[in-house]
């Protein structure tokens, strides 16, 4: 009986796919900071400041998910 274990994805180096994990992991981060700096920005504002934009508290989250990451 014969065993095949093949560890490496085909054609990837592992210096290219360190890479790759690099800009993933630094596209992760720049989304995250985009999440927490709107969050924080609408959280900040008083509720008058809100309602004049049309927003309430509620909304905030949702709105800072959709900034950061789409719908």
């Amino acid at each position: 009986m014969t065993y095949n274990t093949d560890t490496g994805l085909a054609g990837f180096s592992f210096a290219q796919r360190f890479s790759a994990l690099k800009v993933e992991l630094a596209e992760k981060a720049a989304k995250r900071k985009v999440y927490r700096t709107t969050l924080k920005e609408l959280s900040d504002l008083s509720d008058r400041d809100l309602t004049d934009l049309g927003l309430s508290r509620s909304m905030i989250k949702g709105i800072a998910l959709e900034a950061a990451y789409g719908k």
